[in-house]
């Protein structure tokens, strides 16, 4: 590794990001023959090959993927030295990337721009995936900050509320339990549900809801999205547990009175324990401090 420069790292790292030879030499505006012998180099200095072709998907080798992580802790300590230097002059600048559950689509980015506005010198980047992928970023430290509804149960990581998340039975609006007074659960159990795919956040909390008081829902459908879940249950296709947030000024769906609902909850800002957080992350936890529903 003593001959390999910066420049051939973040070539080495676009292609680990993106698992593509193209991808990478668009990113860094070079051509692929350029980029091509830029690998061979980097890949001679380690002595060993980074990458493996299957098909067109490129994927890391055993070496590729401890390289990958060398290059993203240097690259994160180069970022945050930058950072550091801009708060020491008084000035806010950056990058921050946050990976958070696909339902954090619903109030995330409206809160994220009064920060931007504040801190315009930061550029955001947000990444809104399914749980496991969330966890599988945060497990390879990808990212500044993750968001939770349901944040994994590990020392490893530090987690912090910052707003209330409660979830309740969502039904459309012609429904003939809406606007009938509070509703029984056992009343309720007798109409059919939709949920979310097994692993989702909502899912693990509504489960064990049910759980605990010796209840099963009827489940209808499950589907992979809440936009899918909003639209079954606008279609008549059964009730459904969900983040009020997500059916905030939506006429055609209405939550109902249910015994023992909401379930309260609450969102949470993650990142690894073991990690420094950068001035961009640390400007964003100072700014969202918790907040009411």
């Amino acid at each position: 590794m003593r001959h390999a420069t910066f420049r051939q790292l973040r070539v080495f790292d676009a292609i680990a990001r993106h698992g593509s030879f193209s991808r990478a030499a668009e990113e860094m505006s070079l051509t692929q023959p350029t980029l091509s012998m830029q690998v061979k180099k980097i890949s001679d200095s380690v002595g060993l090959p980074l990458f493996e072709q299957v098909g067109k998907k490129v994927y890391l080798t055993e070496a590729g993927r401890a390289l990958h992580r060398m290059c993203r802790e240097v690259f994160d300590s180069i970022d945050h030295f930058e950072m550091t230097l801009d708060d020491i002059k008084g000035v806010k600048r950056g990058s921050l990337r946050i990976a958070a559950v696909t339902t954090a689509e619903y109030f995330l980015p409206r809160l994220l721009g009064p920060f931007c506005n504040a801190y315009p010198g930061i550029a955001v980047t947000l990444e809104l995936i399914q749980r496991d992928r969330v966890l599988d970023r945060l497990r390879n430290n990808h990212d500044d900050l993750y968001v939770f509804g349901q944040p994994p149960q590990d020392p490893e990581v530090v987690t912090r509320p910052f707003l209330a998340n409660p979830l309740v039975v969502v039904a459309p609006a012609g429904h003939p339990l809406a606007g009938q007074g509070r509703q029984s659960l056992e009343r309720v159990m007798q109409e059919p549900f939709l949920m979310r795919e097994t692993g989702s956040g909502t899912r693990n909390a509504m489960e064990r809801f049910f759980e605990d008081r010796g209840l099963h829902p009827r489940l209808r459908m499950e589907l992979g999205s809440n936009e899918a879940i909003k639209q079954g249950v606008m279609g008549g296709l059964g009730l459904a547990v969900m983040s009020r947030h997500a059916i905030h000024g939506i006429s055609e769906l209405v939550e109902l009175d249910v015994e023992d609902f909401p379930i309260l909850k609450q969102w949470y800002l993650v990142w690894p324990a073991g990690r420094q957080v950068s001035v961009a992350a640390q400007a964003l936890l100072d700014h969202l401090s918790p907040q009411e529903d």
